[in-house]
């Protein structure tokens, strides 16, 4: 029996919208491309997610992967706010699952300033019976520690849990604790698998 429903953040409650943030300035696909390679591609996204680098060691990380482009680094992430937007049905499938007596955690590798900046769209976690990110704790998905984390921190019975994500790799080490888990593509498909686990979602 399910008891806990467990969602990653990006790409499931909100959505990621980096790419439509970059394009808003007005780039070459070039440029574009050797954005997104020397950022949210870089080895280092994750390392800050982990809350392992500071704001401008990232930022000179960034520049020094690609120094051509060093202007168009700096304006693009000037500001992250517009990099994260909230879906709609976040609350409401939050409060819908609480109220048939689910319990909704979070776990999600996410950044600092991410959190900080991108905190209106992310104003379904108040709603939420707990969870984790990564940068508060110094692991991302998959390390193993994380859902370690998760499990003793909220007393969870792995084989009652489902997790939500929309990367492979972190539902694999999920499912490494004998967690449920959901490839998440959208809401509509993830109620049907919900449903195929006994959750009245």
């Amino acid at each position: 029996m399910i008891t806990t429903i467990i969602f990653d953040i990006g790409n499931v409650l909100a959505d990621f919208t980096w790419e439509a943030h970059y394009r808003s300035f007005g780039y070459s696909e070039e440029i574009f491309e050797r954005l997104a390679k020397a950022t949210v591609m870089n080895p280092l996204w994750n390392e800050y997610d982990r809350g392992a680098l500071s704001d401008e060691e990232l930022l000179q990380g960034f520049i020094e992967s690609d120094p051509g482009i060093e202007k168009e680094i700096r304006e693009a992430l000037r500001d992250v706010g517009p990099m994260v937007v909230r879906n709609d049905y976040a609350i409401p499938w939050i409060k819908e699952l609480q109220g048939r007596g689910y319990r909704c955690l979070y776990l999600s590798n996410f950044s600092k300033r991410s959190h900080r900046e991108c905190a209106a769209a992310l104003d379904f976690i108040p709603y939420m019976d707990g969870g984790i990110l990564s940068y508060k704790e110094k692991v991302i998905k998959p390390m193993p520690e994380i859902y370690q984390l998760l499990i003793d921190r909220y007393e969870l019975v792995p084989e009652e849990c489902v997790f939500m994500d929309d990367t492979p790799r972190n539902l694999e080490g999920a499912e490494k604790f004998g967690i449920h888990t959901i490839h998440f593509q959208n809401q509509a498909q993830a109620i049907e698998a919900l449903k195929e686990l006994g959750v009245n979602a």
